[in-house]
């Protein structure tokens, strides 16, 4: 992780207990309805109990593993099915992985600082939908690592992944990114999450590496806490690759315990709108390193515990426009009231609320609306 990051946020955020939300929300998912084409296998046919008991990671792998090259559905019943995220679920291409509502993929507990569930790698063509993941952080024996994932797609095109419930993972519920060396890493393309809920996970609930067209709509990323960053989402190249042409829409990013989302350097063309990010002890929406080309416009950004809108570093080309900010910088002690009667007051208030740094450029803030 890059230094600049580290140092940037370390300054930033204190240690404080975690926030806790009244609810979760829970995605709902249609049953049998979907298929990929072609053979359909169950996984209860390959050897799967489902039972809560016994290790069914071979039967699921034998199931992906006896779908034709052309493709195929592997579906899922309901039951409580226990994966060694050690060996993972290997998906391969032209495949629909298709898990019943009621259906959990509950990890083993391991020692390992990296681990997967569900890996997606160098395959095209995947979907993945229904049912809930549930990682092995309360149970993990290790003490280092933020590598354990719920969700690992790493060089793959045309992926889908929707109506899933991600939980408990010891580092990220979802990672999407690229395989290989820095600077020539092969990223994933055309990715989509749709209605998914990833919380309560150990690192992030979803973190985006090299890629090239990816859309997060109409899902939660809440409560991440554990190790640092702590963030709901993170777009974090770095220096493997570029990360652009990324749409956030309709999401909801609550009560992680560091930033709600932060956007780095290698990132480009990021459109977030139509997002809520609500109570979140770090920053509410952060840009720091160089990112460029991003619009921002039409959310609400609220309570969260540190200033609800930062673009800094040397973020250029930004359009922010119709954001609703208000009551952030809630750790820091506040007079709304006097607001309305002092104009150095207000200013003062939307400080908290909104800030763009010198070293940024080209950066335009219309409309914003500063509410109480």
């Amino acid at each position: 992780m890059c230094s600049t990051r580290r140092d940037f946020l370390r300054q930033s955020l204190l240690i404080l207990p975690p926030i806790a939300l009244s609810a979760s929300l829970f995605p709902r998912t249609a049953w049998g309805a979907q298929s990929s084409g072609g053979t359909v296998i169950n996984v209860r046919d390959k050897g799967a109990k489902g039972d809560g008991v016994h290790d069914d990671t071979s039967a699921f792998q034998a199931a992906v593993d006896a779908l034709p090259p052309s493709g195929g559905t592997v579906t899922v019943p309901s039951g409580n099915y226990i994966i060694d995220a050690m060996r993972s679920i290997n998906l391969r291409s032209n495949m629909l992985l298709q898990l019943a509502p009621d259906a959990t993929l509950t990890a083993i507990p391991n020692n390992s600082p990296r681990s997967h569930v569900i890996k997606v790698w160098n395959a095209n063509n995947v979907r993945i939908t229904g049912g809930r993941i549930v990682g092995e952080r309360n149970e993990h024996s290790g003490a280092g690592g933020e590598w354990g994932y719920g969700i690992n797609i790493q060089s793959s095109n045309h992926v889908r992944v929707s109506d899933m419930h991600i939980s408990d993972c010891w580092g990220d519920g979802i990672w999407i990114g690229a395989l290989g060396p820095d600077g020539h890493a092969t990223p994933s393309t055309d990715v989509t999450i749709d209605r998914v809920v990833s919380t309560d996970n150990r690192r992030q609930g979803l973190s985006i590496g090299p890629v090239d067209g990816v859309v997060i709509m109409n899902s939660t990323f809440s409560n991440s806490d554990g190790t640092k960053p702590m963030s709901g989402i993170d777009i974090e190249p770095q220096a493997q690759g570029l990360a652009r042409n990324i749409t956030i829409d309709h999401c909801i990013i609550s009560g992680n315990h560091g930033t709600g989302m932060e956007i780095h350097y290698n990132v480009s063309n990021v459109t977030i709108k139509n997002c809520t990010f609500r109570n979140n002890q770090g920053y509410g929406l952060l840009t720091v390193d160089s990112p460029s080309n991003l619009t921002i416009t039409d959310n609400v950004i609220t309570n969260n515990g540190l200033v609800g809108l930062v673009i800094a570093g040397q973020t250029t080309h930004v359009k922010a426009t119709g954001n609703t900010l208000t009551g952030n910088s809630a750790r820091y002690a506040r007079r709304i009231a006097n607001a309305l009667a002092s104009p150095a007051a207000l200013a003062n208030v939307q400080k908290r609320e909104l800030r763009v740094d010198a070293g940024t450029s080209d950066v335009s803030v219309t409309s914003t609306k500063f509410s109480q």
